[in-house]
């Protein structure tokens, strides 16, 4: 199927026929951005080694203050230090053939290629995977109609009544979430916010942006920075799960601090061997991983729609 002709008009070459050409450049490929290594703390990464290992976390116990008497007999309490456990558990991989004959005959390194958009289509799965399993960890006062660990009047959201934002509204709403996260006392450095499309939007085009949206000159797509707002690190994101409540597609728009969230990957295979069935090989690769939420008051969760 060659380069259509008008009625009675033939090609001059060989009749109708058209030689065919193969580009040697590849379509270019657009990709998700992911959010998941910039929002979350890789500290016990270097200690894992294979699917299933279990890392074990010591905590820091809350110390007792007691108020101060001369000839006060002190008490003394005894602590432990509380465990929590990151449990390597979850695995992605990819596995591809390499025809002999073609990879011989081809003119691109269409190998390398693939096993790029191989590694690029793990991080994304592995983004939405943690995003949509961690607003349900949140702090109960990081989240719902009441939030707020001293005031408990702060509106984040609640299935059946989500926070409805609109461009006069959105960035209100934000300064509330970090407030939230100040009366957890976290600290305002390392704050963070994942939101959908439409939320960036609106940020963009209210009446505060300006004064509000700090942007960053070396923010790139891979990772989906667009700025700041109220020591908030802003992330747009497709890879949070719409809901539907009623009808109506409701997002969690996740915040927190980034002592909220481990992390531990590691690529344990990537190899190519021969394949038995044809001439040419096999190639693929395993990457393990798992997360948890170690400190549920740095995690929040808004839970909105488009106004």
């Amino acid at each position: 199927m060659g380069y259509p002709l008008n009625d009675g008009v033939t090609n001059g070459m060989s009749g109708n026929y058209i030689p065919e050409i193969w580009s040697g450049k590849l379509l270019e490929k657009f990709y998700e951005a992911t959010v998941f290594a910039q929002i979350s703390n890789t500290d016990y990464e270097g200690e894992i080694t294979a699917y299933g290992d279990k890392v074990k976390i010591r905590t820091t116990p809350n110390i007792i203050i007691r108020d101060y008497k001369i000839g006060l007999n002190l008490q003394y309490d005894r602590y432990n230090s509380e465990v929590v456990e990151l449990i390597i558990d979850k695995g992605k991989y990819f596995a591809f053939s390499i025809n002999k004959v073609e990879e011989k005959q081809a003119d691109i390194n269409y190998v390398d290629k693939w096993a790029e958009d191989a590694s690029e289509q793990m991080k994304i799965d592995i983004d939405r995977d943690i995003l949509a399993t961690i607003p349900p960890d949140a702090g109960t006062d990081n989240a719902g109609d009441k939030a707020g660990k001293l005031v408990k009047n702060i509106d984040l959201g609640k299935t059946g009544t989500p926070v409805q934002l609109a461009k006069n509204t959105i960035v209100d709403k934000i300064v509330e979430c970090g407030q939230v996260l100040t009366e957890q006392n976290r600290p305002i450095t390392d704050r963070w916010m994942v939101i959908p499309a439409w939320c960036s939007t609106r940020i963009k085009i209210s009446e505060l942006k300006d004064a509000s949206l700090s942007g960053d000159g070396k923010s790139t797509l891979r990772s989906g920075l667009i700025g700041g707002i109220d020591h908030f690190k802003l992330y747009e994101s497709n890879n949070l799960t719409p809901i539907d409540d009623g009808g109506v597609n409701c997002f969690n728009a996740i915040f927190g601090h980034k002592s909220a969230l481990t992390f531990a990957s590691q690529l344990v295979e990537n190899e190519t061997l021969p394949n038995p069935n044809d001439f040419g090989k096999l190639m693929r690769g395993l990457q393990v991983y798992g997360y948890d939420v170690i400190q549920e008051d740095s995690l929040g969760t808004l839970y909105c729609r488009p106004a």
